[in-house]
């Protein structure tokens, strides 16, 4: 029997570095250049664009892992949609989250109409293992008429908001991470590469992300090194390089 490929094959650089680079990526608020910089300060000669094609291809697979290994969603789901431009114009992201602010999927589209809303909650769905108990939006008229026609859905407790209100914080506040990355990087421009990034950006920055203001300092330092042993198996790296 024939040893698997590793998931690394054909790369000069290790597993590790690759990793790391990676996880700095979608986790701070680093450009590609920034990274190449760090890299170069602990040995690691690498160009930005080489940070670029390791972000796109292995960040989509790294942050299914993630995805797939945490804890099961919560059984409300709170949704909201919010504007971003690219490139001059206007798009919308849709994005659901579970009362503990977990982000389960986002989907970037052109309009917010029935049929945008329906094909957000079956992207939800498909990402769910099942459906939740309740949801939480606000008055866009197109929700109510997308969920209707989901079986899986057309039974599930639906609660309206104000959006004013503030009474939907949890989707709301969920945008926050993503409105400090656009500023950051000036801005998204085409709307596959945004898709993409975003999709891999919430799940490796909030699987590091802990509540640290609600832990005592001995709890959270145990718990980050388990998020952090658990990356290393996601990511098939088992252990940082001497280097760093």
């Amino acid at each position: 029997m024939k040893n698997a490929k590793s998931l690394y094959h054909g790369h000069r650089s290790p597993a590790a570095v690759i990793s790391c680079a990676v996880r700095w990526y979608f986790r701070f608020q680093l450009s590609l250049r920034d990274i190449e910089e760090l890299l170069s300060e602990r040995g690691v000669i690498v160009s930005y664009e080489t940070v670029r094609r390791w972000c796109d291809k292995f960040g989509a697979g790294f942050a299914h892992r993630v995805k797939a290994a945490r804890r099961r969603p919560g059984t409300t789901w709170h949704l909201d949609e919010v504007f971003v431009t690219l490139r001059g114009e206007p798009y919308l992201l849709w994005r659901a989250v579970d009362q503990h602010g977990a982000e389960l999927d986002i989907l970037l589209q052109k309009r917010r109409d029935k049929a945008a809303a329906k094909r957000f909650f079956k992207r939800v769905l498909a990402s769910c293992t099942e459906a939740p108990h309740k949801i939480v939006t606000d008055q866009l008229r197109s929700y109510p008429a997308a969920k209707a026609e989901i079986p899986a859905l057309a039974h599930v407790k639906h609660v309206f908001v104000k959006a004013s209100a503030r009474v939907n914080n949890w989707a709301e506040n969920s945008h926050q991470p993503t409105r400090e990355r656009e500023r950051r990087m000036r801005g998204f421009r085409d709307p596959e590469r945004t898709q993409a990034f975003l999709s891999s950006f919430g799940p490796i920055r909030q699987h590091f992300a802990l509540k640290r203001h609600l832990l005592r300092a001995s709890l959270y330092r145990k718990q980050l090194a388990a998020r952090f042993a658990a990356w290393h198996r996601f990511t098939e790296a088992t252990q940082v390089p001497s280097v760093f």
